[in-house]
């Protein structure tokens, strides 16, 4: 019974001990504010906390289905936001200390306003945690770690086989697919797209004057969307702004295999088909000896 006592009381100390340093020390210290945008601002202060990937991808809920398990190469981060805008990651990852080797920026909506808030947010959340809480947050990370541990090579290169190994999924999806036709046929907001491709315009010559390589992406459509006047308005913006091939990472995955939830988003086994797409393209372009 006396051990079980001081047990407890030192228990009670720790909590009232975090509870006053965490006054002392400020907000700084706390987890990210619970709020309605919880899947962002975990992915984002993931990525501001652990060590640098070699590859980022940014953008909307089109390449949100792009995971992160699917890339044979372990040191890839997705920063996709869904619902959000690409320019929103596009704009964490450039105000941070370092800068990944290579961004991958989607393109395919850039309609959406940036969320200044959470650009704020995290803007220079790199710096170190004190030393006081070092050890404890070592200790979590280690537990949390070895409780959800992350898939293996092996792993992920069987998940992947085993999903290739399927057929192409039957799925009827003409309503969902009518249904985001027609609002794409509807809606362009071309004030919005034209500045959001000039902020585009502005990050990319900062990330290239910093050292890093940003290539833009366009993640596939069903033909029917890829018809809609969002789409072909985009990509004449696009393609007038960005003329130079060689800032685009072309996609040549199978259109004849992939598949959409509602013609708009990758369904599972079209995602890793994409997404094998993207690492050979980057393969091919890391083994390309620039000409003379």
């Amino acid at each position: 019974m006396g051990w079980l006592s001081r047990c407890l009381l030192g228990a009670v100390m720790l909590v009232l001990a975090c509870r006053v340093a965490t006054a002392w020390f400020g907000a700084g210290l706390a987890q990210p504010t619970v709020t309605t945008r919880d899947g962002s601002l975990v992915t984002l202060n993931r990525y501001v906390r652990e060590p640098m990937p070699d590859v980022v991808l940014v953008g909307s809920s089109v390449t949100f289905r792009l995971k992160e398990d699917y890339f044979l190469n372990g040191k890839v981060r997705n920063l996709a936001l869904a619902g959000g805008s690409p320019l929103t990651g596009l704009m964490v990852v450039a105000n941070q200390p370092k800068l990944p080797k290579i961004i991958l920026i989607e393109t395919n909506v850039l309609s959406r306003a940036v969320d200044t808030r959470l650009v704020e947010k995290f803007a220079g959340m790199s710096r170190p945690d004190p030393l006081f809480f070092r050890p404890v947050r070592t200790a979590v990370a280690a537990y949390e770690t070895w409780l959800h541990s992350p898939p293996g090579y092996a792993q992920m290169h069987a998940a992947r086989d085993k999903l290739l190994s399927q057929a192409p999924s039957n799925f009827d999806n003409h309503v969902f697919a009518e249904r985001a036709l027609r609002q794409m046929n509807e809606e362009y907001p071309v004030e919005a797209v034209r500045a959001n491709v000039e902020e585009l315009r502005r990050q990319l010559e900062l990330i290239e004057g910093r050292g890093a390589k940003a290539l833009l992406i366009e993640v596939p459509y069903s033909q029917a969307i890829e018809g809609s006047r969002f789409v072909e308005l985009t990509k004449e913006s696009l393609r007038s702004a960005f003329p130079d091939p060689a800032l685009w990472l072309q996609i040549d995955a199978p259109r004849a295999e992939l598949r959409w939830a509602d013609g708009v988003h990758l369904d599972e086994r079209s995602a890793v088909l994409v997404v094998r797409s993207i690492e050979k393209a980057l393969a091919d372009r890391s083994t390309t000896k620039p000409s003379n």
